[in-house]
């Protein structure tokens, strides 16, 4: 097994310390500069095989993902930047990951997000080609109250065949979201 990259650390550091200062941040109605924070778990390396990802890591992810307030509005949605965290639970890939993502949302509280971005993964479990790779993910989900959401979510990252070996892997799952 390869040992975790300083940089992979110092970016799971800098993402807990970041999620543990949320409830002093809840206390506000809004927020100058976070949006929202989803936390999840998800299905890790899975077979739906929707951009040709081939499983054979095990376990599931706890996902986290920060979302902030800057946006650009265009295609009826709102663009926003992100950063995330997925640990798996069995020593296999676990990443984090920055970008941004668009979000559509209707009247009757269902949402829909597309995100794009790069991902650094901890070199665990299989060989993937790079330890930077490109992540896409889509979310669908419904916004119980104005504050809290509830989503499906799934993600993929790879080397998008700029390295060999490139297997990819697809991750689902369901996520919670607090919005502030």
């Amino acid at each position: 097994m390869k040992t975790t990259h300083t940089p992979f650390k110092a970016g799971i550091l800098a993402l807990i310390t970041a999620l543990c200062m949320l409830p002093l941040q809840a206390e506000a109605a809004t927020s100058d500069w976070l949006h929202e924070a989803r936390v999840g778990i998800l299905a890790h390396d899975t077979d739906i095989n929707l951009w040709g990802a081939v499983p054979s890591e095990q376990g599931v992810d706890f996902n986290a993902e920060l979302i902030f307030t800057p946006e650009w509005e265009f295609w009826g949605g709102s663009a926003r930047p992100n950063v995330g965290l997925s640990l798996n639970s069995s020593g296999d890939t676990s990443h984090i990951y920055g970008g941004g993502l668009w979000e559509y949302q209707w009247k009757n509280g269902v949402f829909f997000d597309a995100g794009v971005g790069l991902s650094a993964n901890n070199e665990s479990g299989k060989d993937l080609g790079s330890a930077v790779l490109l992540r896409l993910a889509l979310e669908v989900g419904y916004n119980l109250t104005d504050c809290n959401r509830v989503s499906l979510m799934m993600d993929h990252i790879s080397n998008a065949n700029t390295a060999d070996p490139n297997p990819g892997i697809d991750n689902i799952g369901i996520r919670f979201g607090h919005l502030f």
